[in-house]
């Protein structure tokens, strides 16, 4: 039997990419006349969007379903829905051990799950909706995600076991969501997918994200885009000239090397050396003026010897990366790493990741100096506790530094406004309006 007119709870776990794909769900059901609520004292049916990456991530999901079906028992909602990675990856072993769902769905990124899940909820699927989302960021930034899966075949990494392999979307449908988002007043577009940079390999031959960032500039509205994800390996050259030359690019990108030592990234099949990544680094240094590099690290893999570890942890130090995030390493079974013996012990995977984020509170620290009594166009995300908060072009939403401003008039957000810095800790800046 079809569930109709249910208030529906939507619950996402995990990244960005996820939360692109909930929106778009989100925008079907409002068609069809669902509401859509925050609370989910208020909800009917709660839709959880769960992630399966790492074991962190997994048992957060779990943790999250248990007390959705807590509340199902105790008759505060009539059904619960259960989607996304972790259900992709372990529907059957779910379905045994929390027989409670109501029904579990695929990664949330394929068709055929917003199907199912609209039908399950009484709602047809309208094509003329595609590329429609209802927005749970901030109404002037969103994240667009240009691919889905990925071919790459870290040891590592689940992703492709959920998610499968590469698919770029097809260039008019990336335009057709860029407008849309612009018509809701979108100013900051943050491109993402699994590997951005193979976009266009499955369709033309080519990577082509340089031309995907191009047309995106021309969509009227949009004034900051901002490119994540960007991998490595054959690291296509042509966006250097389009991050330097295109103003409507935000002179920053998102390239997560993971490790320096060759040794660990042969070990990881990262399919590159340790000389490559630092050559495309270099090259984006001296091409780019001011651009700002974020990366990704993950320390504590399997045959990560002490050797190994001083050699990233000296490159952190020489290289200076303006943002860097540092995981430990989840052992993963089914993945080429899940087949090694995880010999290193928890507590010293997260004294290694410590001594990173030690190393790079340092040059942070140091960068921020830099910044002293410098002009930044800064956006304005939120006002908190008398501040009013924004992001330099350096900062990308929810990950990196925020500045702090202090203004006698009231600043709005998603406003952006010129900023002097007065002073700045390890990482955040402090400002005044011009």
């Amino acid at each position: 039997m079809k569930i109709k007119k249910d208030k529906v709870k939507i619950i996402t776990l995990g990244c960005s990419k996820n939360l692109v794909d909930s929106e778009h769900i989100m925008a079907q059901l409002k068609a069809g006349n669902i509401e859509i609520v925050e609370d989910e004292k208020k909800a009917d049916t709660v839709i959880i969007n769960t992630c399966g990456f790492i074991q962190s991530a997994k048992e957060e999901s779990i943790n999250t379903i248990l007390a959705a079906v807590e509340n199902k028992d105790q008759g505060k909602l009539k059904n619960v829905f259960v989607a996304g990675c972790l259900s992709d990856r372990y529907m059957e072993d779910l379905k045994k051990e929390i027989p409670e769902v109501d029904k579990y769905f695929g990664a949330t990124s394929r068709p055929k799950t917003i199907y199912d899940i609209l039908n399950s909820l009484g709602v047809d699927y309208k094509k003329n909706l595609i590329g429609e989302r209802s927005l749970t960021t901030p109404n002037h930034y969103a994240y667009l995600k240009i691919s889905d899966g990925c071919d790459n075949p870290c040891a590592f990494c689940s992703i492709p076991i959920m998610r499968g392999g590469h698919v770029s979307k097809p260039l008019n449908e990336i335009i057709d969501e860029t407008k849309k988002l612009a018509d809701k007043g979108v100013k900051e577009i943050v491109v993402i997918g699994q590997d951005t940079t193979f976009w266009g390999l499955d369709l033309n031959r080519k990577r082509e994200v340089a031309k995907v960032l191009d047309e995106i500039s021309k969509v009227n509205g949009v004034e900051w885009i901002r490119l994540m994800y960007a991998y490595p390996s054959r690291f296509p050259e042509e966006l250097f000239d389009v991050i330097r030359d295109n103003e409507k690019i935000c002179k920053y990108v998102d390239i997560p090397v993971q490790h320096i030592s060759d040794n660990m990234l042969k070990i990881m099949r990262r399919g590159t050396t340790k000389s490559n990544q630092i050559k495309i680094l270099e090259k984006l240094r001296d091409k780019v003026s001011d651009i700002a590099i974020r990366t990704t690290l993950l320390v504590g893999h399997p045959g990560e010897t002490e050797e190994d570890f001083k050699e990233l942890l000296e490159f952190v130090k020489d290289f200076k990366f303006d943002r860097l995030g540092v995981f430990t390493y989840s052992h993963e079974e089914d993945t080429h790493a899940g087949s090694l013996k995880d010999s290193i012990s928890q507590k010293e995977k997260n004294i290694r990741q410590k001594r990173i984020l030690d190393a790079q509170k340092k040059v942070s620290e140091e960068l921020n100096s830099e910044m002293l009594n410098r002009v930044c166009k800064v956006i304005v995300d939120r006002n908190d506790a008398g501040y009013f908060i924004g992001r330099t072009y350096k900062d990308a939403p929810e990950i990196d530094q925020e500045v702090y401003i202090q203004s006698k008039s009231k600043l709005k957000t998603g406003e952006f406004y010129e900023v002097k810095i007065y002073d700045y800790e390890e990482f955040d800046l402090f400002g005044e309006i011009v």
